[in-house]
């Protein structure tokens, strides 16, 4: 691997970035959706697996790579989801594949807290150096998103030798019991798991297109009520972290006001608050930059990431300040399986996937071309409240009455709409506190006839809706 990922990508972003696909890139409907063999596969997981995890389309996948993933029933579908910002390079990129191969003929499993190996190392010191700031850095491994954030808050309260942190409306975290409390949006994530966590507190979000004032003095506005509300509520000397998403997520990708972080980051530095920046979703290229924080030049104390990082395979990482992370006791961090070593290659692979391939630029591309043409959308039909994003990350907010200026939120619509380009043959994915947000996540590999021809189902399933 390159000594440093760095954002200089093909002076033109490749149209069809070289995959190495062994998949016919097409959009092909054989079946209705979900088909025979899919509705029987359904039926046996009715039986077998715990009904609280649900599916967006319960089709099964036998093949996918590129930017489509096969079905049982041999439809192929146009994968604008990649896993939830997952499958960034693809879900079957060959270099991630080798590499993965490769080291699972020689070992799967030592445990890096009994037996370590080099490319634990290897991962974590590309995450040193390649995370926002030039300050000295450590990193550990483990295993999901949710297990990065809960481990971020661990080490801030050792660090200071604080207590409290502080969340945001709108925001996701996780479905451990933590990370579960620091979530905003109670169904499904919450209700009936109480009780919560103790010392967790939140504060407004720097949501444009609902902030009371407007958007244009949203940023400001949002960030002076949350530090008056930690200052009067909590008292910044009892609070051991700020945890937030640079772009929310599963809160309807909100992209916070301008100048909204930079005030929060700027506040807990002058008050000796660590900034944590969950990355998880925004991380690795997918916004445009290889991290979210970059857009506005904000530099976390301390960083989470997962999804994208291996390519599909289970890894997540804490990268913070080393005079931070080195407080930590030796034992005090870790997990048995955090940092397995087929997952430490497939990120060293993933990571010379997005230098080699310019794929931060391709996710710039991406965006330039999904925008447009989903603000068309908006300029045709007064339900489309907001369309906003950054990247690769892309959000259609939808409203009733929006031509009228109101912005109830319409999740019924989003529902079928989404129902709609399932039907046929374009995976899409649904957020939103209210449930009312299409989301697209396109690999950063998508081939760009198969991007614009997403984009024309979803004008056809709003079409068939709004004006049918």
């Amino acid at each position: 691997m390159s000594s440093e990922i760095i954002n200089r990508p093909p002076a033109v972003p490749p149209a069809v970035p070289p995959a190495g696909d062994r998949l016919p890139q097409e959009r092909r409907v054989v079946t209705e959706i979900p088909g025979p063999r899919s509705r029987e596969l359904q039926e046996r997981r009715a039986a077998a697996v715990a009904p609280g995890v649900s599916s967006v389309l319960p089709v099964y996948v036998t093949d996918a790579g590129g930017g489509v993933v096969v079905d049982a029933d041999g439809n192929s579908l146009i994968d604008l989801g990649s896993g939830i910002a997952v499958t960034n390079v693809g879900n079957a990129n060959p270099r991630v594949a080798e590499r993965v191969g490769r080291q699972a003929g020689r070992f799967t499993h030592t445990c890096f807290m009994v037996a370590p190996y080099e490319s634990y190392v290897a991962v974590c010191e590309a995450l040193n150096r390649l995370t926002p700031g030039d300050h000295e850095k450590r990193s550990f491994l483990v295993n999901s998103g949710a297990e990065a954030v809960e481990n971020a808050v661990k080490v801030a309260r050792y660090a200071t030798g604080r207590q409290a942190v502080v969340v945001f409306d709108h925001g996701y975290h996780g479905r451990t019991l933590l990370t579960m409390t620091l979530t905003a949006k109670n169904m499904p994530y919450k209700q009936g798991f109480g009780p919560y966590a103790p010392e967790v507190y939140r504060m407004p979000m720097a949501y444009p297109y609902r902030w009371p004032g407007g958007a244009e003095d949203c940023g400001p506005q949002a960030a002076a009520q949350a530090i008056d509300e930690i200052t009067k509520q909590i008292g910044p000397g009892n609070v051991a972290a700020v945890v937030v998403e640079p772009i929310q997520g599963e809160g309807g990708f909100i992209v916070p006001a301008p100048g909204f972080l930079p005030a929060i980051a700027a506040f807990c530095r002058d008050n000796g608050i660590l900034f944590v920046a969950d990355e998880v979703q925004t991380g690795f290229a997918r916004t445009g930059d290889l991290f979210a924080c970059e857009h506005e030049g904000v530099v976390p104390d301390i960083v989470a990431t997962a999804k994208g990082i291996a390519g599909g395979l289970p890894l997540a990482a804490v990268t913070g300040r080393a005079e931070i992370m080195d407080r930590v006791h030796p034992g005090g961090l870790g997990g048995t399986y955090g940092g397995n070593p087929l997952a430490c290659e497939a990120a060293l692979a993933v990571l010379e996937e997005i230098e080699e391939g310019g794929l931060v630029d391709r996710a710039r591309a991406i965006g330039d071309i999904m925008l447009p043409r989903l603000r068309g959308l908006a300029g045709r039909y007064g339900a489309v409240g907001d369309v906003r994003g950054r990247g690769a990350m892309i959000a259609v907010e939808l409203v009733r009455d929006g031509g009228s200026g109101g912005k109830e939120p319409d999740a019924a619509l989003t529902a079928e709409i989404a129902r709609r380009c399932h039907a046929a043959g374009v995976l899409v994915l649904t957020a939103g506190t209210y449930g009312n947000v299409l989301r697209f996540l396109p690999p950063l590999v998508i081939p760009e006839h198969l991007l614009r021809e997403g984009l024309d189902v979803i004008e056809e399933a709003f079409a068939a809706v709004l004006e049918g």
